[in-house]
């Protein structure tokens, strides 16, 4: 057999690796994102960009805790107008860049979406799961609304749909089988998890927002149930995502179920080094155990678990 090959077909999409820059980190810049691409990325996803420009939060906005990162920037950025010239930019450069979008209502999400992907984008994340944001966070946990926001970003673009799930959720399952019904091409599993840390000094939380999202290895056990969960209830594909530090970690999502693994955290941690090792790491696993593609080891951890079109 010859060496494993690390190209994967995600809804259409044809990516060299499936080791992709998650949203929120480096996305704010085209310069930026192609430095990710140029460092090993099988493609790079922006920092969540709304209708208008958006300030978020004040300072302090992100704190190291033992196990992880805890923000709350609240989903600043340039908007749409100035980030489609971002987007025009990477594309001129041949960086497949998936366009994360965020809005308050069905029409915001579309409008964006439309715009980014006319840009270049070769496919689009709905971020319905900010977990710090009060009106986008409560979309990502109604049914209803996730269906309403995917039918009409689905009428609005061409390119693939996929819906980013929170896991602050009873069952992540029915919120990604609604994104499904509704026309995505693929689900998001997890965003980070709400939390909250106090300093207990000044005996008030240490972020200006109070709650945040918890990101890195804490909720890697997490994000490895839901992505089981979501593999044995969903035909689309499962793009993972939460606390993958190492190649043993990007391993452990698609085996559960994972088609392609997003690193956020880990570039805090270990540089944009990571895609380069990641893959090289995940190369090797898979020439030892006989994988000659990446899409025969998804899902490969959980048979016992996952069942087609339902998760016992």
């Amino acid at each position: 057999m010859g060496k494993p090959d690390l190209l994967v077909e995600l809804a259409g999409l044809r990516l060299r690796n499936p080791v992709l820059l998650a949203a929120g980190i480096l996305g704010l810049s085209a310069q930026m994102l192609k430095r990710a691409y140029e460092a090993g990325a099988g493609a790079v996803t922006t920092k969540s960009i709304g209708p208008e420009a958006r300030t978020g939060f004040k300072t302090p906005v992100l704190v190291e805790l033992e196990h992880g990162l805890l923000n709350a920037v609240g989903l600043s950025n340039p908007g749409v107008e100035h980030f489609e010239r971002e987007v025009r930019e990477l594309r001129a450069m041949g960086v497949p860049v998936v366009a994360s979008v965020f809005g308050f209502k069905a029409e915001d999400y579309a409008l964006v979406a439309s715009r980014l992907a006319d840009a270049g984008a070769v496919a689009i994340e709905l971020n319905v799961s900010c977990p710090h944001v009060s009106g986008v966070r409560e979309i990502g946990s109604r049914p209803e609304l996730v269906e309403t926001v995917v039918r009409a970003v689905r009428d609005a673009v061409d390119v693939p749909v996929f819906v980013k799930l929170s896991p602050n959720v009873s069952d992540i399952a029915s919120i990604g089988l609604a994104a499904e019904r509704a026309g995505a091409d693929g689900v998001v599993a997890i965003n980070t998890v709400r939390a909250l840390a106090i300093d207990i000094e000044l005996r008030r939380p240490v972020l200006s927002a109070g709650f945040g999202g918890l990101s890195g290895p804490a909720i890697r056990p997490i994000a490895v149930r839901a992505i089981c969960e979501l593999y044995g209830a969903l035909d689309v594909p499962v793009i993972g995502c939460g606390g993958v530090l190492s190649w043993r970690d990007a391993v452990e999502l698609i085996l559960a179920g994972a088609s392609a693994v997003q690193v956020g955290s880990a570039i805090y941690y270990r540089g944009l080094g990571v895609f380069r090792a990641l893959c090289s790491g995940l190369r090797a696993y898979m020439e030892r155990m006989g994988y000659a593609r990446v899409a025969d080891m998804v899902g490969d951890g959980v048979r016992e678990l996952a069942k087609p079109k339902g998760y016992i």
